[in-house]
């Protein structure tokens, strides 16, 4: 085709609609112009340049004249639609982009700074965007269906994904997809406000001197994050084993062994749970265990893993306030098939939990500490919680508030060197 036809040309301009016609016609040229065997081999990086040179040859000698830029877009589109996630691919690629939420084929929103905004993508019909979820389900070994129109899903590169569809999803497929930032250290939570520099000391002397430590808190509210800053206060002498649902922690120190659970396949078999991870654990010669949230039976064993020389341990759990955290840690340990005596329960809870740190998401997105709480036994009556830290506000903007430690715990720190035995002062 000549220049002057080219020009001329009546076809859409790809880049600057975007439409789904165009993108799919590309597509098709790019599979019917290479090995799809061969290519498979290739890891992501080499599949993606690969693809790209393919792609940019087609559309250079044939395709509507484009700048530079404009052919860089069109290509990246093409190949995103190829092996990616297609209109979710530049999302993916933002660092300051949290959490993509899609409700429909239309409707794409994202998580930045705490605040949800309208996304300014979308997917050409309800087909694209269930082929984009068939993609991911297929990826990690999972279907879903009409009969199995949920499933929970990871990416090679670590987000967590969440999808449903119809009958389920009245309104078109949902999908759901959390990315994870990368890991901030305690000084930049200190800088943006989360906490304060005495509330890391009285942390990091709370993990030398082996508490039991639930970070709690709504959804959203950066538990994870904070679960990771505390655990990087694990001496790196100690062997820790983490167990999550989703691999998101990242500790610095040498001796860790990450164990994550694992869903049912395609026949509904092969399931290992949190708890049967928890259980082993304890068989690997734990010093510290880590588990990233618990949410069901798995509770129990947690709390007698606690309670039988494995102090130390951290965990998570979603509740709204500090007292909530402790009555929803027996409520799931009653989901255990033990039937123990609320009695019992009670008392492992008292005698295994030493601090709850509760966490809240302001109005501007920002998460912070709202509470520390110390766990006060008392004997055959529910426990206490006695505040170490406190905002003095509902709207987060307050600077925290200190109090003295208990009994307890100054002997915990003084045991640990952190400070002078009450008997010697």
């Amino acid at each position: 085709m000549g220049l002057k036809n080219r020009t001329r040309s009546q076809r859409p301009d790809p880049t600057r609609s975007m439409d789904a016609e165009s993108v799919s016609t590309y597509r098709k040229r790019l599979l019917d112009a290479i090995d799809v065997d061969e290519v498979a081999k290739l890891g992501r990086d080499a599949q993606r340049a690969r693809l790209e040179r393919v792609v940019t040859k087609l559309v250079s000698g044939d395709g509507p004249l484009l700048s530079s830029t404009e052919r860089s877009a069109l290509v990246r589109r093409v190949v995103d639609e190829a092996v990616g996630l297609g209109v979710l691919e530049p999302l993916l690629a933002d660092p300051e982009v949290t959490e993509i939420m899609v409700n429909g084929h239309r409707n794409v929103f994202v998580e930045r700074a705490g605040r949800i905004e309208r996304a300014d993508v979308g997917f050409s019909d309800e087909a694209q965007l269930r082929q984009t979820i068939d993609r991911i389900v297929a990826s990690v070994d999972r279907r879903i269906d009409a009969s199995s129109p949920m499933v929970d899903a990871r990416l090679a590169t670590g987000e967590r994904v969440n999808a449903v569809i119809a009958p389920l999803a009245l309104d078109g497929a949902s999908l759901t997809i959390r990315r994870f930032p990368k890991p901030f250290t305690a000084d930049e939570l200190v800088a943006r406000g989360a906490l304060d520099q005495p509330t890391i000391d009285l942390l990091r002397g709370c993990v030398k001197a082996r508490c039991n430590i639930v970070v709690s808190g709504g959804t959203g509210t950066g538990k994870t994050t904070l679960l990771n800053v505390v655990s990087g206060f694990i001496g790196r002498d100690e062997r820790i084993v983490t167990i999550e649902d989703s691999a998101e922690l990242s500790l610095a120190q040498e001796h860790v062994v990450r164990l994550e659970a694992r869903p049912a396949n395609v026949e509904g078999h092969g399931r290992i749970a949190i708890r049967d991870l928890v259980r082993n654990a304890l068989r690997m010669r734990p010093d510290r265990i880590v588990v990233g949230e618990v949410r069901g039976g798995e509770a129990l064993d947690m709390l007698q893993a606690m309670n039988t020389g494995h102090e130390g341990s951290l965990t998570t759990v979603h509740a709204n306030t500090a007292d909530d955290a402790l009555a929803r840690l027996l409520t799931l340990a009653s989901m255990s098939e033990l039937e123990l005596p609320y009695e019992a329960l009670r008392e492992q809870v008292a005698g295994a939990i030493h601090i709850i740190v509760q966490l809240a998401r302001s109005d501007d997105g920002s998460r912070r500490i709202s509470e520390i709480a110390a766990v006060m036994r008392q004997p055959n009556e529910a426990p206490t919680l006695l505040p170490l830290v406190r905002r003095g506000d509902a709207m987060l903007q307050a600077p925290l508030e200190h109090f003295a430690p208990p009994p307890w715990l100054q002997d915990r720190f003084a045991a640990a060197g952190l400070l002078a035995s009450r008997a010697s002062r």
